[in-house]
C-alpha cells in the first residue's frame, strides 16, 4: 500500500469535493430563483393562477435545464465524497497494519 500517494490523492481531493459542494448548494438556492423567476413570466404571459405558474415553471426547459445541473453537480460531490472517504478508510487500515507490526515487532523482538 502506497501510503504517500493515498494521502496525495487524499489532499488532491480536497479543493475539488469543496468545490463540488459549493456547486450543489448554489444550484439548490438559484433552482428557488429560477422559479420565482419563471412564475413571474407566467403571470406576465397571462396565467393567473397561482397552479398555472408554478407548472409553466416546473415544465420551462431553463428550469429543467437547472435540475440536469443539479444533478450532474451532486453526483461529482458524491464521487469525490466517496473517494475520500475510501482513501481515509485506506489510510486507517495502514495505521492499524502499521500498529500490529510494532506490537508484534515489541512481543517478539528482533
Amino acid at each position: 500500500m502506497d501510503i504517500e500517494k493515498l494521502f496525495h490523492d487524499w489532499r488532491n481531493s480536497v479543493k475539488d469535493a469543496a468545490k463540488a459542494k459549493a456547486d450543489v448548494v448554489y444550484l439548490t438556492e438559484f433552482r428557488k430563483s429560477k422559479k420565482a423567476i419563471l412564475i413571474q413570466e407566467a403571470a406576465a404571459k397571462g396565467h393567473k393562477t397561482g397552479q398555472e405558474r408554478e407548472a409553466y415553471a416546473y415544465s420551462h426547459q431553463e428550469y429543467l435545464e437547472l435540475l440536469l445541473g443539479l444533478r450532474e453537480a451532486t453526483e461529482k460531490h458524491e464521487e469525490l465524497r466517496n473517494r475520500m472517504v475510501i482513501a481515509q478508510e485506506r489510510i486507517g487500515i495502514y495505521r492499524t497494519h502499521e500498529a500490529n507490526k510494532r506490537k508484534e515487532f515489541n512481543n517478539y523482538g528482533n
